[in-house]
């Protein structure tokens, strides 16, 4: 059957050097604005260049080129250069870009894993190729986490006896395309002591939940990213929902984006609930409702 998800989201294009091109899902950006004058920020990271003052909203503008290790964009650059503002992880960051290519409608269940071998630091999401060109999708989570450091103990969720013992029995998986997203989800369970499966991919997300069933264990509880390559968050809990052997377990979506329109597709696909990512007591509580 086919979903009925939204395919709304689009790739915006970009290059942070002469030769590679990079690009982000479309509904991260909130808007793109020419260089404009920044001011200092004391004893901040080096690859934040300072802070812009757009619609009368104070930003960090971050250099994005020096930020994944890419020779930084120098100050005589500046003026060619544009600022994509970002809506991700409950903040508003300006990143400057060389410049701004195009923006492309995509399938993106044509987008691919980044090659296992590229290592664990490479601040990639998917790769594709677009009219013969190798097109790299950024990891915005883990190049923010690079820049604002997560603190897991200062977000630690605490559970009674008795709420730890109903969530133990479940079986539960997460699912997420970032690498510090599947981390923060995963510490968050394991403060408290929770088993859970994890994998960064929704087919075998699918896949995973058809073995559980078969295996007359089925996932009880699904925690999946809504933005990624492959079946995205929308089109994974569409198809749980619209089979019978799955269609019982409590869906939570969860995303990056600062958006009602998220929660609101989310409903429409059958999630139980959607959740702006991340606060690992409101990710608790989530689990808690779908436990009973």
């Amino acid at each position: 059957m086919k979903s009925k998800a939204s395919q709304s989201q689009g790739l915006l294009l970009f290059h942070l050097s002469h030769t590679q091109q990079f690009a982000l899902g479309t509904l991260k950006v909130r808007e793109i604005v020419p260089y404009t004058r920044l001011s200092v920020i004391p004893k901040s990271h080096p690859s934040i260049l300072g802070a812009a003052t757009i619609r009368s909203k104070t930003i960090a503008v971050i250099d994005m080129a020096a930020s994944i290790g890419f020779k930084p964009i120098g100050p005589s650059d500046y003026d060619k250069c544009n600022i994509i503002i970002t809506d991700c992880q409950r903040m508003v960051i300006g990143f400057l870009v060389r410049g701004i290519d195009k923006i492309i409608e995509c399938n993106w269940r044509d987008i691919e894993a980044p090659a296992a071998n590229l290592g664990h630091q490479v601040f990639l999401t998917g790769v594709a190729r677009l009219d013969g060109k190798l097109v790299q999708l950024l990891d915005v989570e883990l190049l923010m986490a690079k820049l604002f450091p997560y603190d897991p103990d200062a977000n630690r969720a605490i559970l009674t006896d008795i709420q730890r013992e109903k969530l133990k029995p479940l079986n539960i998986l997460l699912v997420d395309d970032s690498k510090v997203a599947r981390k923060q989800l995963s510490d968050a369970l394991d403060s408290i002591n929770i088993p859970y499966s994890v994998t960064a991919d929704g087919h075998d997300a699918l896949q995973i939940m058809q073995r559980a069933a078969d295996n007359q264990k089925p996932i009880d509880l699904l925690v999946s990213d809504i933005e990624m390559p492959g079946l995205d968050g929308y089109e994974l809990a569409f198809e749980v929902k619209n089979n019978p052997q799955l269609a019982n377990a409590y869906i939570i979506l969860h995303t990056s984006l600062s958006s009602e329109i998220s929660v609101s597709q989310a409903k429409q696909v059958g999630a139980d609930e959607a959740l702006t990512k991340f606060d690992a007591h409101e990710l608790i509580d989530a689990i808690l409702r779908g436990a009973k």
